[in-house]
Parts: C-alpha cells; structure tokens; sequence
C-alpha cells in the first residue's frame, strides 16, 4: 500500500510518449503507480496521505542542469546588488558601508549581482569610491555575470595585482590613461580576485541551507553544480548533505573557478571519476572555461560583435591546451564539459571533443556543452553527430535579450536554439547559471516557449518550443545529461518520489502567463519538503 497518493490532478508524466494521468501513489522513495484515480485509489489504507490534486498539474521535480549551488547561497549572507534598494552608486556604497560595520577588519566585504545598466548612473563604482567605504577591509563587487568585478585597493594587494602585473592570459587588469590601476577585473584576473575572496566552511554550510530552502520552494529537485570555490566547495557541499541541511540532489562538477585545469587533474590523479556517489550527491563531468559571458559581453566569437565591430571576445585556452586538459579527462573515464558561450568557444569544444573521441573512443559518452549558447546552425549538426548534450539557459533570453539583439544581432535567432536542437534530435538540458540569473524554473520554461525579453522584444522566435517540449527540457533531459534518466526526470512507476505540485494547470494556462505560476509542494525522495502555508492546501 501506498504512504502518500495524489488524486485528481493534471500528472504531467513526462514519459516517452507525453502522458497525462490523474493520479499517482508513491511508497517510501519511490513512485509506485501512475494512472486514473481509480486504478491508484487500489493503493490507499488508513495509513495513506491522500492529497487531492484539485485539477492542478503534477510534475516530475525540476532539475535545473548548470547553476552554481555554493556561490548563490554565499552571496545571500553579503550584500544583493539587485535588492530593490540599490538603484544608485551611491546606494551600493551606502549597503557595503554598512556591511562593513558588521565586519570584522581585515575580513572580506562582499556584493554581488550588479548590473551598471540598472544604476542610474550607467556604470561601475570606482576603486577611489570603494577605497572611501574602507581601506581596513578588502571590498570585492562582482557583477551579475560572474565574469567581471571590481574591488579596492586592499583586495588588488591581496591579489598581488600593482600597475605593473601583467594581464593573466584569458583576462585583463584594468588601467587609466595613466598607466594606475582602475579595480576592474576581467575574466581570469577576476576568477582569481572571486577565489581570493573566499568563505569559512560553516558560510559554505549555511549559505548552502539557504540555496537549498529556496530552491525547493520553486520545485527544483536536483541540480548540477558547476562549481565555485575548488576543494573546500566540494568538502562543504558533501557535509551538508550528509547532515541533511542540503534536501536537494547534488551531481557536483569538478571545476575550480581560477584554477580549473590544476583542480581536473588533482581531481583525475586521485581516482575520482564521473558518476561516483550516490542519488543525494554524485561526481558528475570535468569542466573548464573556454570563453567569456556572453551578457558582457566577452564571449569568443567568430565574427565580431555588432556592437564593437574590433572585438570578437576572449578565449582562455588555445585548442591544443583545451584538447590535453579534457582529453586527459576523457582517456580517464569522466564525462568532460567546459563553459562555452560563443560560437568560437563551441567550435574550439567540438574539435576537443571529435580529438578526445579518435583518440579513445567511447559509447554513450554524453560530453556536454555548458551554455551553448551562439550555436550557428553548422555546430548544430556537429553536436547532433557528436550526440553531445547541450545545456541552454533560455531565462537568459528574458533578463538579457535585449543585449543579445544588441551586441550579436542576427545571430540572436540561433542564441540557446532550443527548437533546433529539439529537431536535429539533440538532448538539451535547461539551466538557470543562477545566481547569474533567476534559478525559477517556470521562468526558463516561459521564456523558452515565448522568448520575449522582459521589455516584450522578440528575441529569435524562430527557436519557440511547445510547453511540453520546455517542461522536459527542465526535467527528462537534465537527468538525461547526469545519467540518471533511469531513476528520475519522469513520473513513472520504479523512479524516484522526486514530484512537484503547481497552483494551476500549466497545459492549460497561457502562454505568456507560466512565469507567473507557482510552486505549491514539493516532495524528495518520497518526503514533503516544502509546502504552501498562506493558503489552504489540498490534504484529506
């Protein structure tokens, strides 16, 4: 008999052939019957919870396929560039103020999520400006892309950054006229000022019981980290879920923001390899960074951008660098991704892949593509040959689209393409990359259906997706990209009672209407862990 049964609801079973049912009845961890209420009313005894669905649709929960777990629940315990409160400069300098005041000397003061286009000033603080909030503390201000920061004059010191410190390869230390050091950090000078800026092991912790709480308040059941801060973020991660302050399952990259390439190989010389763990927290791919961000933007790109006709973006690694790192990786067993957001980064990662494969061929590898992003219609058909898996972040194309159809014009009709991947036959799991943007899944599923920007500007509409279509990307396909398709990302007898409950039917709601649905339970592993209190909620 059953523990907990769902009846009446639109069961959204994301199963090979699309399914809806009407209720579903889950024993311990596992879903034990999908169909009619009356072929699962069988499994009710007195014992059984009875939930009553009341129409509103039933999923399988929600696996966000890229997002940085530790770094979203840490930014939480600095100050939020995009709380509602900081409009201004000055406002920011007021908030770090403050922050400061709590702050022991010495220790780090940090913010992050901002966004110079949404300060009424249109651009970033300067160093002398963070230098006046404090010279007793390091200051570090990253931006909304997490490629891009700058910090005060303590924090450059820290850094061992002066006038004369060459530009690391991959990045840039900015200067004046003068030749004087600006606090703006670029790419890899400031993946190493982001590292530099690190946490104790109990703000680990606690940020990530943050991220998790949040998390499962918006039906995400599962995530794939794609790192943040190297070894300690991992020992963090471990021992938060072991003490059960993580309810989310965690399948952990192996990258180290800065030191990516040194912390694969430290990672490949101790005998991990992709898939070891268990259904709370498994090893999943190696990864490095290719190119840029691609709101900046600073993505690498084969022909210039639009908006700098000079400039085609950066790269970290030239192609035979990138092709010994991951194919040690892939010679050794893991499945190998790296950050790749412009069309130049992608092709350089194609060519990694199609090396490492004639060098040691493997079945059923599922090589992935963090981001994907200007995926031009001749990498399409090289990601379909190569069976790689892509993971988009359409609600990019809400928050940033208009600067896509900026700064790569045209191009923008083949940006996070999910109908073309969809019919070339290519498995893309969608992702958030929060906290660089709003880890909500039914705003990734929104705007990969609608793909309008927040102003209502279309942005490639050629690449709209059907609800259904949106829905797997969120659920199916990111257990597909971790393996794991077998016991989770569908509701179907045999899988895990990862399942989310919606306040309305999402088949049945209007298009332009899903980023205003929300999440009313959510159950992991056969266990409620969130659920709705300001209203009353469907239990018998």
């Amino acid at each position: 008999m059953a523990d907990t049964v769902f009846l009446n609801g639109q069961v959204i079973t994301v199963a090979q052939d699309n399914s809806v049912a009407e209720a579903v009845a889950v024993r311990g961890n596992r879903i034990i019957a999908v169909g009619t209420n009356a072929e699962v009313k069988s499994y009710i005894s007195p014992r059984t919870k009875v939930i009553d669905l009341q129409g509103k649709s039933l999923l399988p929960g929600f696996i966000d396929a890229h997002l940085h777990i530790t770094i979203y629940g840490t930014n939480k315990l600095g100050v939020d560039c995009k709380a509602r409160s900081i409009a201004s400069i000055s406002d920011l300098l007021e908030a770090l103020r403050d922050q400061a005041q709590k702050t022991p000397k010495g220790q780090w003061v940090r913010a992050c999520g901002f966004d110079e286009s949404l300060m009424i000033e249109k651009r970033y603080p300067t160093l002398a400006e963070l230098d006046e909030v404090s010279t007793e503390h390091p200051i570090f201000v990253m931006r909304t892309c997490a490629h891009h920061s700058i910090a005060n004059s303590m924090a450059m010191g820290i850094a061992g950054y002066d006038r004369d410190t060459p530009d690391p390869q991959g990045g840039r230390i900015d200067r004046d006229a003068a030749g004087a050091l600006t606090g703006f950090l670029v790419e890899t000078a400031h993946m190493k000022m982001f590292e530099l800026a690190a946490f104790t092991e109990e703000e680990y912790k606690e940020g990530l019981r943050l991220a998790s709480e949040d998390f499962v308040a918006h039906g995400i059941t599962s995530v794939h980290d794609a790192g943040g801060y190297g070894p300690d973020n991992y020992r963090a991660m471990q021992k938060a879920v072991q003490a059960g302050d993580v309810k989310v399952r965690i399948y952990a990259m192996i990258c180290a923001l800065n030191q990516s390439e040194d912390f694969v190989r430290k990672m490949i010389d101790a005998g991990m390899v992709t898939g070891t763990g268990d259904e709370r927290f498994r090893i999943g791919p190696a990864k490095v960074f290719t190119d840029g961000a691609s709101i900046a933007p600073t993505m690498a790109m084969r022909e210039p951008f639009d908006s700098r006709p000079d400039d085609c973006g950066i790269l970290y690694y030239e192609q035979d660098e990138l092709n010994t790192i991951l194919g040690e990786a892939h010679a050794k067993g893991f499945q190998i991704t790296a950050h790749a957001q412009g069309d130049k980064a992608i092709e350089m990662l194609l060519n990694c892949f199609e090396a490492a494969l004639a060098a040691h061929p493997r079945e059923n590898h599922r090589h992935r593509i963090e981001h994907a992003g200007v995926s031009a219609p001749d990498l399409m058909e090289r990601m379909a040959r190569l069976q790689v898996v892509p993971i988009p972040n359409p609600a990019f194309i809400y928050d940033y689209g208009d600067s896509y159809v900026t700064n790569i014009g045209k191009r923008a009709g083949y940006m996070f393409p999910a109908r073309d991947q969809i019919d070339h036959g290519i498995i893309a799991a969608g992702a958030s990359d929060s906290p660089v943007t709003n880890f909500h899944p039914l705003i990734g599923i929104h705007a990969a259906v609608n793909r309008l920007s927040k102003t209502g500007q279309e942005v490639g509409v050629n690449q709209r997706v059907s609800v259904m279509e949106a829905i797997r990307m969120f659920t199916w396909n990111g257990a597909y990209a971790s393996f794991e398709e077998g016991v989770k990302g569908s509701v179907e007898a045999g899988k895990l009672a990862d399942l989310i409950v919606l306040d309305d039917c999402i088949l049945d709601t209007p298009n332009e209407k899903i980023k205003d649905l929300r999440v009313e339970m959510t159950m992991i592993d056969g266990e409620l862990v969130y659920q709705k209190q300001d209203e009353e909620v469907m239990q018998s």
